[in-house]
């Protein structure tokens, strides 16, 4: 991926195997109605979106890039796309790049209770290990298509006990309460899940759980709350042993108690036919079903699954496995109000430039089928975002390049399916 020297200094130990790009090889259907909402131009417009787009009530779309913006070293923007009657209108709302204000967010933004954005960045900081950030829109009416939101920084990340190099996005409880992850720092410096409370007018943090790298998972990457203020998450590293000596990841629990939060792995992956590596966030449904992605695994370009409740025991389901070797989904899932699930590869598809799929329950199992195959031109490469569906049935994303071609492979776009 270009542009990206500065940022990879401090990844997870367990990546650099993964970006091992192998040709890939499989069909797919055609395409359904599919167009780029979005292109980003590179330089002070911003390139290189690594998550997906975050949907107010209003039907604006908010997300943030990798790099880019308009400071001198362009480590990132956040970013508005404003829906009018005949599409959407870009606007930048902010530009990291002093340093200090957070560098190169990987994760996207999450609306908070009060209607401002939350997110985190990968690097940057007092420490240059990453923040917990605060975006708010300007008091007064601002007619410009380039009204900058205000920053406050919530958190700096030390990589010591407190954890560092977030790379997921935020989550809120009921209560307005803020919840992350980190995939790096902590006691065995393989991450850690925290917890941020409103004190005053400033945020208390606190570590609600230490990984350690061994059947718990290291380098958690996301969480997701069920209805019970139980979390629930990927960690990409850790369980059962493996994967070049870090372990093949897991699916964890974290269930909140008088004498603190308890965690419980629902499951080990095992770099089999399983897959390895998740990535990506998990989803929920109803029945308290748990659905997600791996991005690897031995003779795998990924796979989808279920993890699901019976009996006091959680089984794993294999819904999907990608064959060849490169990589699989990376973003989380989405559910429409069909329980039908869908989802982004970064690579597979008919080009190898990555898939948006579906899958559709039927029969006791699920059928895949291709929405669009990336071909790494106008329409974009590398889906590494997840997806968020609308209450239509539309379908939003991102990829890391393709586009506009001004950032060499292209600077990304921001893309809809529609039903």
């Amino acid at each position: 991926m270009s542009n990206g020297q500065s940022v990879r200094r401090s990844l997870p130990r367990y990546l650099p195997r993964l970006i091992v790009l192998l040709a890939l090889t499989g069909a797919s259907l055609r395409a359904q109605t599919f167009q780029v909402i979005y292109s980003f131009a590179g330089g002070s417009s911003a390139q290189h979106p690594i998550a997906g787009v975050t949907p107010d009530r209003h039907g604006n779309l908010y997300g943030t890039t990798a790099w880019g913006g308009g400071s001198s070293n362009g480590s990132g923007t956040a970013y508005e796309l404003q829906r009018t009657g005949s599409g959407f209108i870009y606007h930048q709302l902010h530009s990291f790049g002093n340093g200090l204000d957070g560098s190169f967010p990987w994760a996207g933004v999450t609306i908070g209770p009060d209607g401002s954005l939350f997110g985190t960045t990968y690097d940057g900081g007092t420490g240059q290990n990453g923040i917990v950030y605060q975006l708010r829109p300007p008091i007064t009416f601002c007619g410009s298509a380039s009204c900058r939101w205000s920053e406050t920084i919530l958190y700096n990340f030390t990589r010591g006990s407190d954890g560092g190099d977030p790379q997921g996005a935020v989550v809120f409880d009921q209560a307005g309460n803020l919840y992350g992850t980190n995939v790096n720092g902590g006691a065995g410096d393989v991450g850690v899940a925290y917890e941020m409370r409103r004190n005053g007018q400033g945020w208390s943090y606190q570590v609600i759980y230490p990984f350690t790298n061994g059947q718990d998972g290291g380098n958690p990457t996301a969480l997701v709350f069920d209805g019970s203020g139980n979390l629930y998450g990927p960690a990409a590293a850790g369980g059962q042993p493996g994967c070049t000596g870090f372990g093949c990841g897991t699916i964890f629990k974290l269930s909140p108690s008088q004498s603190g939060w308890i965690e419980q792995t629902l499951y080990s992956f095992h770099d089999g036919s399983d897959g390895s590596d998740p990535q990506g966030g998990v989803i929920l449904d109803n029945a308290g079903n748990v659905y997600g992605s791996t991005c690897c695994g031995d003779g795998t370009g990924g796979t989808i699954f279920e993890i699901g409740p019976s009996g006091g025991v959680w089984n794993f389901s294999l819904m999907y496995r990608y064959g060849g070797a490169g990589l699989g989904p990376w973003g989380n899932l989405v559910r429409d109000s069909a329980g039908n699930l869908y989802g982004a590869s970064v690579m597979n598809g008919l080009y190898n430039n990555g898939v948006v799929f579906k899958l559709t329950p039927a029969d006791g199992g699920w059928i895949y089928t291709s929405l669009h195959d990336f071909t790494g031109g106008s329409d974009g490469e590398w889906p590494e975002g997840g997806l968020t569906i609308d209450s239509a049935g539309n379908i939003y994303g991102t990829t890391y390049q393709g586009g506009l071609q001004n950032c060499g492979e292209g600077c990304g776009v921001v893309y809809e399916i529609t039903p």
